[in-house]
């Protein structure tokens, strides 16, 4: 797997390598990136500066340095790297790196065991390695581009600490254009906003753009592209995105949150975003319509309505014409005034319903369509409320032991300022009447 660099490395005149292996990082100071880990303030700098390094598990996306760092970690504490893929390992394969590791142990030499897409292990994978990590016969060092949370086992989780590794930024892969550069003795042959267009292209992957730089350098040209020559040249990279996975959620939960906020701009960002990582329309569809029901609620009673017809304009136009009437809905979503006064008022009583069990409702409100029922007292004394004065009668509807609660308290926004003074006023005329 390429690795980020800094300080190149002498090539091998012998044979070619590839561009990220020539020029791999010897020292943990010689990494690009990934300062806030390595300083003498990260996790990983404190560790090694006090003569400790327990455990970590690596949560970052592809290219970032992962695998560069666990390497030199091993370097830097003495001790044997021994990697292996989650995707390619079974149990046979970690009972040999297991027994390995034991027989150097038993040496005096101690094993960093880099196991990259942990992830993918089941339970009892993950646990294997458990009682080696407490007798001190392996330092585990995971790398995950998916949560941990989710994907670890807790008792693994325990024993390591997660240490989030963040993409590259434009300065870094600037840095990682100029080590290639001086590894290969000769610029890329780009004009200054090529140059930055190609860059962008990696999206913060440094294996991305170590492939890119070595695929331009490649070129027989007589002077440096511009943006438009790179771009007929040179297929734009996808953006990263998961449907399944992490980029999936952290996107759709920026879209919710951005609509909650009121930012219309930003929530078509991250709508657009969505689209262009390739997410099904329906599930953002679907997603919308629970924002105006969750978030809008009777706020704007349109909105659901809003997003239903764009959902339906949607599956009647298709692709990419009814992309536009789910981005109004984003507009209209992000625009509109904000309550989650129904959302709060239907779990509180939901929770209340749990907590009163099979309570009956008071008699007066039952029907009572047989004489025993009536001589029961089922039905007696409900007052029709059509019949009383202002439509409204005031009485009590729910379990006689119970309480009344109060579940919905609408805000003073939109529609719900007018439903707030209906709320207001029932109460008053509730009280004044003795209900």
């Amino acid at each position: 797997m390429p690795d980020l660099f800094d300080t190149p490395t002498p090539a091998n005149a012998e044979a070619p390598r590839p561009l990220a292996d020539r020029i791999r990082p010897k020292h943990l100071s010689e990494v690009i990136g990934q300062r806030h880990v390595l300083g003498e303030e990260g996790p990983l700098g404190a560790m090694l500066a006090a003569g400790w390094l327990g455990s970590v598990v690596f949560w970052g996306p592809p290219g970032v340095g992962k695998t560069t760092i666990a390497r030199l970690l091993a370097h830097e504490t003495d001790r044997a790297f021994v990697q292996i893929s989650a995707i390619f390992s079974g149990v046979p394969e970690l009972r040999k790196v297991f027994e390995a590791a034991k027989l150097r142990f038993g040496q005096g030499k101690g094993t960093l065991l880099f196991v990259d897409e942990i992830h993918r292990f089941n339970k009892a994978q993950q646990d294997s390695f458990l009682p080696h990590m407490e007798d001190g016969t392996i330092l585990l060092v995971g790398a995950t581009t998916e949560n941990p949370s989710f994907e670890l086992n807790a008792a693994l989780l325990s024993r390591a600490q997660v240490i989030i590794l963040e993409r590259l930024s434009l300065a870094d892969l600037e840095r990682l254009a100029q080590r290639a550069e001086q590894a290969l003795q000769k610029p890329l042959p780009l004009k200054g906003p090529a140059r930055e267009a190609l860059l962008e292209m990696a999206d913060g992957d440094g294996r991305a753009a170590l492939n890119l730089i070595e695929q331009v350098m490649a070129w027989k040209v007589d002077q440096p592209l511009d943006t438009k020559e790179l771009s007929t040249r040179l297929m734009r990279r996808a953006a990263k995105y998961d449907k399944s996975g992490d980029e999936h959620y952290n996107l759709i939960s920026a879209l919710h949150k951005s609509v909650r906020g009121s930012d219309p701009d930003a929530a078509l960002y991250w709508f657009g975003r969505m689209l262009e990582g390739g997410e099904d329309p329906r599930f953002l569809a679907r997603r919308l319509t629970r924002m105006a029901v969750e978030d809008i609620g009777l706020a704007d009673p349109q909105a659901q309505t809003h997003c239903l017809h764009a959902w339906e304009t949607y599956e009647r136009l298709g692709s990419p014409e009814g992309e536009l009437a789910l981005a109004q809905a984003v507009i209209y979503l992000a625009l509109a005034p904000k309550s989650n006064a129904g959302y709060v008022a239907y779990k509180a009583a939901r929770d209340a319903a749990r907590k009163t069990g099979s309570a009956p409702p008071p008699r007066h409100i039952i029907n009572a369509p047989t004489r025993l029922m009536e001589e029961q007292g089922f039905g007696a004394g409900y007052q029709y409320d059509h019949d009383a004065e202002d439509g409204f009668s005031g009485q009590h509807y729910f379990p006689d032991a119970m309480k009344r609660p109060v579940f919905y308290s609408p805000v003073e926004r939109g529609f719900e300022r007018e439903l707030k003074k209906r709320v207001d006023w029932f109460a008053k005329l509730r009280e004044k009447r003795g209900g």
